[in-house]
């Protein structure tokens, strides 16, 4: 895809990898929709791009995915990309976890994606093109004690991107699920210094390694596509 020009949206835009992959489509010449919950992050971020729309808001609620789509047509009048981007992390031992943080895992987590996917993919095939990518993560392949919840989420993308796959291949479409490893972002912010040195004890990958592969998945000719993208830290032992 040549993407000068073309508008992308993106959510969990604020900081992390969402910020990272919208500066790097804003230097290949996209116009982006940036939204996330932080209005001030956001205006922040935009203040430093060429041609950004910002819509704060919180991505669980329903009726967010639709009045998303519709200010970016209002706006651009196209949308071409996706980024589903937005997640949290929450970890711990069954006696342990908050079961309430979990519950609100899995409705940012796969909720949000599963409305955002279902609201966007439904124009991008009326009008016969489009591109979406979820956010899945080295979690939605492989488990870890304490991690369940988190690497059920994450299975959840990555089972029902290969499936959105299958179905609209042939129709211009294209999704695929981009799954990292250990990424030096805010997600690890609140965790006890015993289980960030477990989860960096590879390394850690800077946003910015996320965007490139983001943007080479986007790159790729019309008749090739990239189902999904693992990518980890060169010593990352799990």
């Amino acid at each position: 895809m040549d993407l000068q020009n073309k508008v992308v949206l993106i959510t969990g835009a604020s900081s992390g990898i969402g910020k990272a992959i919208a500066q790097d489509l804003d230097k290949a010449g996209m116009r982006l929709v940036l939204t996330a919950r932080s209005q001030d992050k956001l205006n922040e971020l935009a203040s430093s791009l060429q041609q950004a729309k910002v819509i704060a808001g919180a991505i669980t609620d329903p009726d967010v995915p639709q009045k998303l789509l519709d200010t970016t047509l209002e706006t651009f009048g196209q949308l071409d990309v996706v980024i589903n981007n937005a997640g949290v992390m929450t970890v711990g031992a069954i006696e342990d976890v908050d079961i309430e943080a979990i519950c609100e895992m899995v409705r940012l987590n796969v909720e949000s994606v599963y409305r955002m996917a279902y609201t966007v993919l439904r124009h991008f095939k009326t009008i016969g093109s489009g591109f979406l990518i979820n956010t899945s993560s080295i979690a939605g392949l492989k488990t870890a004690s304490q991690y369940g919840a988190y690497n059920g989420t994450k299975y959840a993308i990555e089972a029902f991107t290969d499936a959105l796959r299958m179905e609209l291949a042939g129709t211009g479409v294209k999704v695929s699920a981009l799954a990292p490893g250990t990424v030096a972002t805010g997600l690890y912010d609140r965790w006890s210094q015993e289980d960030k040195t477990y989860v960096t004890s590879g390394g850690a990958l800077q946003p910015e390694n996320i965007a490139r592969c983001v943007r080479f998945i986007l790159e790729q000719p019309d008749g090739v596509l990239i189902p999904r993208m693992l990518v980890v830290p060169t010593n990352q032992p799990v």
